[in-house]
């Protein structure tokens, strides 16, 4: 899948390669005979069937690697993660890593080990001892480093955008980089903008148990399998799409920030969105976001929010009388049933 970017915000040609270490993700690794099937029955996606990978291949494509998802028994995602799997040869058993937000990998890790039960699997929060990087650059320009033989690495959705099609790598490492590459700090700028305007929702703490999955579009980016059986809070997330109106959605939106006071801190991922019209009560909420590294002062956004807001009227960060938020085009079609 590749996610096309049709309001693009930065000239052509400014996006170059970049490698940085990336503090906000985490990394999950289960292993073991079951641990297929155990993950099949607690996912979003399907796990049975995943192409392995041996590292330090490169695992890329939907038949080996996955988006998904983890929601609570009410259909609230938990968690969501980029999955590949990686057995350490053709004779091993599976081992499945998961790229996930860092805070909250440890209680997610600790959740799926209640549940283990009898099954022969070990899930183990490895992100103290794995270094998580993300690495980027043009089509054809690119190509996955690695100097550990036993790296993960996945390949995520290219983003385009500008004419340029931009490809995007994570890769994890039990051995810590010695020292951040150069220009680290400016590359991680451009990583989490790459990221918001790819419009796939990452769950964070503090967005934790607040949306059903189709709230934040994640079923349009192949982030859930309705025909694999059942898995926590499944039937709502199946009702939810067969049954009811999808009345929320996840937008892309930008603010251009005139005030000190309205920088990346400032919109952080659970910050609530209000419309002109209801002051009262909230219309939305921010699931990632960050600063445009090419266009000064610009803060772009995805956002949770009601449909009907955007009919009329104008949408709010943080209260009614917050800076405003332009509402840009989602780069790919929403799954309608």
């Amino acid at each position: 899948m590749t996610i096309h970017q049709q309001n693009t915000s930065i000239p052509t040609g400014q996006i170059q390669s970049g490698l940085c270490p990336l503090p906000q993700w985490g990394l999950i690794l289960v292993e073991g005979p079951d641990a297929a099937s155990f993950l099949h029955n607690q996912l979003t996606n399907a796990v049975l069937g995943l192409e392995r990978t041996y590292p330090p291949q490169l695992a890329q494509g939907h038949l080996a690697v996955r988006l998904v998802g983890y929601c609570s028994p009410k259909g609230r995602l938990m968690a969501s993660s980029w999955m590949g799997l990686y057995p350490a040869n053709e004779a091993a058993d599976d081992r499945f890593a998961l790229f996930i937000s860092k805070d909250i990998a440890a209680a997610f890790a600790k959740r799926l080990s209640m549940f283990v039960l009898r099954s022969k699997v070990k899930v183990v929060d490895a992100s103290n001892q794995w270094m998580v990087t993300g690495q980027y650059g043009v089509e054809g320009q690119i190509t996955p480093t690695t100097d550990d033989p036993e790296s993960f690495t996945l390949r995520l959705p290219d983003v385009l955008i500008a004419g340029q099609s931009v490809s995007r790598f994570l890769q994890a490492s039990p051995n810590n980089l010695s020292e951040d590459p150069v220009n680290s700090n400016d590359a991680l700028k451009t990583w989490n903008y790459l990221e918001v305007i790819s419009a796939i929702p990452r769950i964070v703490l503090a967005t934790q148990e607040q949306f059903v999955p189709q709230m934040i579009n994640f079923e349009s980016v192949e982030g859930v399998d309705f025909k694999k059986g059942c898995y926590p809070g499944q039937e709502i997330v199946a009702r939810s799409q067969y049954r009811g109106v999808i009345k929320r959605r996840l937008q892309l939106a930008h603010l251009m920030n005139e005030s000190a006071e309205v920088g990346p801190d400032f919109c952080q991922p659970g910050l609530e969105v209000f419309h002109s019209n209801d002051p009262a009560q909230p219309a939305g909420m921010v699931v990632l976001s960050a600063s445009n590294p090419f266009v000064s002062n610009r803060i772009e956004l995805q956002i949770e929010c009601k449909l009907e807001a955007l009919e009329s009227g104008k949408l709010h960060l943080g209260s009614t009388d917050g800076p405003e938020l332009i509402i840009d085009l989602l780069p790919y079609p929403l799954i309608e049933i």
